[in-house]
């Protein structure tokens, strides 16, 4: 199944550039005359909706290849085993962490619409700031090498392509691998509440960012706060209850017992 490498490898590839796209196009939309704005707008935008079905196509591949158990990827042989349940295969995507990374990625796109579909001045600058962040976050699973030094860890990478061992000289080697699993403390619904409520968390808290340095490029110095307030509350908010979540689950699984309440990590 070596297409599902080639074809994840395209799309991380095509997001990384994308998201590259819409930061270059949005800063030479403020550099271009008033009335060719409105074209630049389009690229933007189309570039935002190629860059979501981009990621989209990388996550939809990865927990495909984890649900159908292909053991010859290490992200899937790492995460997955044939007793893991299948109500735990979101809770194994973003156990590692190229999936960490691609729930981060996930949860600014959706910030992204929210955004993109706003009616005040700081649109484009706000999706420009949003696009630079999103642009690191999609070099973390690049895999790409520059001379001796790699860029990102790639979740497409096979498990021959990651260890030498006498194994991979079978040709049929797939049927004598089994997958490690996840961890037996790990395996439980909290895990499929946790740490998507404080990815959310994480991601919701640039917006504010985006909102205070589009209002220092623009000159809009005290504009921005209004629109930004709201996001930092809910930021606030979020992270909040993620933590709430994090101490009812210590108490719950994870043997921290009170520890965890006033010294909490």
């Amino acid at each position: 199944q070596l297409w599902i490498q080639s074809t994840g490898h395209f799309f991380i590839i095509s997001s990384f550039f994308s998201a590259l796209f819409v930061l270059i196009s949005s800063i030479l939309y403020f550099k271009s005359p008033e009335d060719s704005r409105t074209s630049w707008e389009r690229w933007i935008k189309g570039g935002f909706y190629f860059h979501v079905v981009s990621i989209l196509g990388v996550i939809g591949l990865i927990l495909w290849m984890m649900s159908d158990l292909r053991y010859e990827y290490h992200y899937v042989w790492e995460h997955v085993s044939d007793d893991l349940p299948m109500k735990y295969i979101l809770s194994a995507f973003w156990e590692g962490q190229e999936g960490s990374f691609l729930l981060w990625m996930f949860w600014n796109l959706v910030l992204g619409f929210f955004l993109i579909r706003r009616k005040d001045p700081f649109v484009i600058s706000n999706l420009g700031v949003l696009f630079g962040v999103q642009l690191v976050l999609v070099s973390m699973i690049l895999g790409v090498y520059f001379g001796e030094t790699r860029i990102g860890s790639n979740p497409f990478l096979l498990l021959r392509q990651t260890m030498d061992i006498p194994i991979f000289k079978n040709a049929d080697y797939v049927s004598l691998i089994k997958g490690n699993g996840m961890n037996p403390l790990l395996q439980n619904y909290w895990m499929l509440i946790h740490p998507p409520t404080l990815f959310l968390g994480f991601a919701s808290v640039v917006i504010p960012v985006c909102y205070g340095i589009s209002g220092f490029l623009l000159g809009k110095y005290e504009e921005w706060l209004k629109p930004a307030l709201p996001w930092s509350l809910l930021s606030a908010s979020i992270l909040g209850l993620g933590i709430l979540m994090g101490g009812a689950w210590a108490y719950e699984a994870l043997s921290f017992g009170g520890y965890w309440a006033w010294d909490p990590v």
